[in-house]
């Protein structure tokens, strides 16, 4: 009711105009018959204060519409339609997102995602090629512009038991680092039965999701930013490396491209590559690795949250569709799931 003072101050300064132009200071009945009578004798016509009313409303109206109120209704469950049409609604449970948040995120996540674009290469495990032993999985992370060194790492952690029973089904954490080992932000992956999950938090907070959706040879992704999706990936599947991160309107926001790396690796090992672009322009010239990667034209640049869900959607293809058995070097001793 904070508007309610600035209404009656608008009432009594239009009484005493409208006092002073018709020249009647009545009381009684006669002053309600026409409007509202103040106590110094003026006069308020009724109409005007039903008009002065219907604006108050309609400048609140407008005021929560510009701060998003509406938004925030039809997202918790409203009337309003989804804003992602037929997209899945799986939201993030655990992390209501709000840009305050966004400060300190950004700044942990910029030293790492505010490149142009990102290598991700696995690293061979040999207990896995020879004993059909499931490692820990550790990935390299480059910046195509500088591939003789890298900017980062990814590390999982899991249980040795569950890798062994659960294979690419496991639950594990992997810790995304710097080049010097500090913590960035961790990708969490449950273990799942149909439709695989993994989530993006920094600082132990989780800040997106991606969450796969079912079809039969189609591979679909939905990714969220808190419980706001903010694109889908929607992959023929089949023989298609390569899956391409849109919005609700069909537009390119980055796309995700697994490399081949010859024959012996993709037949007998899990080291796999991929190059996750997000649409800068970079650096004018290309070398060495970057020469290999084209530009990718996108509708906007993804904000670094997004970013760190775009990595965890690679961490999420490779587990899913891109993991071997093992057990290739010694036959004797080939175990399969």
């Amino acid at each position: 009711m904070r508007w309610l003072p600035r209404l009656l101050s608008h009432a009594a300064a239009a009484g005493k105009a409208t006092a002073r132009t018709t020249g009647s200071h009545v009381g009684g009945s006669n002053g309600f018959a026409s409007g509202r009578g103040g106590g110094d004798g003026t006069v308020v016509p009724r109409e005007w204060l039903r008009k002065l009313w219907t604006e108050e409303l309609r400048k609140q109206r407008d005021a929560a519409r510009r701060w998003g109120r509406r938004a925030v209704a039809t997202t918790d469950g409203g009337s309003g339609a989804d804003s992602f049409g037929d997209f899945a609604k799986a939201p993030s449970r655990s992390y209501q997102h709000d840009d305050r948040d966004l400060t300190p995120v950004e700044a942990k996540l910029k030293p790492l995602l505010s490149r142009a674009n990102l290598l991700i290469a696995r690293d061979i495990e040999w207990a896995n090629i020879m004993l059909a032993f499931e490692q820990e999985s550790r990935y390299i992370i480059m910046d195509p512009l500088f591939p003789q060194s890298p900017v980062g790492f990814i590390r999982e952690k899991s249980n040795v038991i569950f890798r062994q029973l659960f294979r690419s089904r496991r639950p594990f954490v992997a810790e995304i680092t710097d080049a010097m080992g500090n913590e960035i932000f961790t990708v969490r992956r449950p273990f799942w039965l149909i439709n695989s999950s993994i989530y993006a938090e920094v600082n132990g907070k989780e800040v997106g999701v991606v969450h796969r959706r079912w079809h039969l040879w189609r591979r679909i992704y939905d990714l969220y930013l808190g419980n706001r999706q903010f694109a889908v990936v929607e992959n023929p599947g089949f023989w298609n490396w390569t899956f391409t991160l849109t919005d609700e309107d069909d537009n390119v926001l980055a796309q995700i491209d697994r490399n081949w790396r010859g024959i012996g690796f993709e037949l007998f090992t899990d080291a796999g590559q991929y190059a996750i672009r997000f649409g800068d322009a970079g650096l004018n010239r290309k070398f060495g690795l970057a020469s290999d990667i084209d530009e990718l034209h996108v509708v906007r640049q993804l904000s670094l949250p997004e970013r760190a869900v775009a990595l965890a959607l690679a961490v999420s293809l490779d587990c899913d569709y891109f993991s071997k058995r093992g057990g290739w070097g010694l036959p004797f001793l080939i175990a399969t799931e």
